[in-house]
């Protein structure tokens, strides 16, 4: 019997839109391998296609199939895929600061003023773009690792900063070339410190469960 995929349903469906958006965009088209991905209701793919977020995503052309995916992955991880276009104070925020889509704080956030889906987007565009060039800059064959693999190497900087990859077991892995193994180190990254002390946070656990068996679906080429 198979093993229950971790990757909860919102997430794969959106994770498929974008491969799917992705394929019909490219000569032959392309998908995730049979087998790799968990079944999806076609129901939810459907959500999942209509989604304003993943359109915003998908209709920009400037970026990376690898942002892409890693922005559609971390709306979820952020905000549960929710849409929050009115500005809040994060009262568990360091400094509790006035945050807003997908935990985007700063200058660019204005108190009363409601993001659209579109807007969120683009205030979160740069993160992943900087996220990318530090991922290029350290992983030695960026061009040679799968696209799933890449989008989860830029989900972990989001998440955890380029400082946290350049010292982990699962750069080092990624520069041996053992892809699989590194993909394995996902799950690991699981704690956070809470009033002093460092435990399994839920949310970084399902993160790092997810991320760990996303990164090893292979997407390939309908041709």
């Amino acid at each position: 019997m198979a093993n229950k995929s971790k990757v909860p349903t919102f997430l794969a469906a959106r994770v498929l839109a974008v491969v799917l958006g992705l394929g019909a965009a490219a000569s032959g088209g392309i998908y995730v391998a049979s087998g790799d991905a968990p079944k999806v209701p076609a129901v939810e793919l459907q959500r999942a296609q209509a989604d304003p977020y993943v359109q915003a995503v998908m209709a920009d052309a400037s970026t990376s199939n690898a942002v892409k995916l890693a922005m559609v992955m971390g709306s979820f991880y952020e905000s549960s895929g929710r849409h929050i276009g009115t500005p809040y104070v994060d009262k568990l925020g360091r400094g509790q600061p006035l945050t807003v889509c997908n935990g985007i704080t700063g200058a660019g956030v204005v108190a009363g003023k409601w993001y659209s889906p579109a807007e969120c987007y683009q205030l979160e565009k740069g993160r992943y773009l900087a996220a990318e060039r530090e991922a290029k800059r350290l992983v030695r064959d960026w061009d040679g690792l799968g696209v799933m693999a890449q989008a989860v190497v830029l989900d972990f900087i989001h998440n955890k900063g380029s400082g946290a990859l350049a010292t982990s077991t699962l750069l080092r892995k990624l520069n041996v070339g053992d892809v699989p193994g590194a993909c394995a180190e996902n799950p690991r990254w699981s704690k956070g410190t809470v009033d002093g002390v460092l435990q399994v946070l839920p949310g970084l656990q399902l993160r790092g469960d997810a991320n760990g068996e996303i990164c090893t679906w292979r997407v390939e080429s309908a041709a």
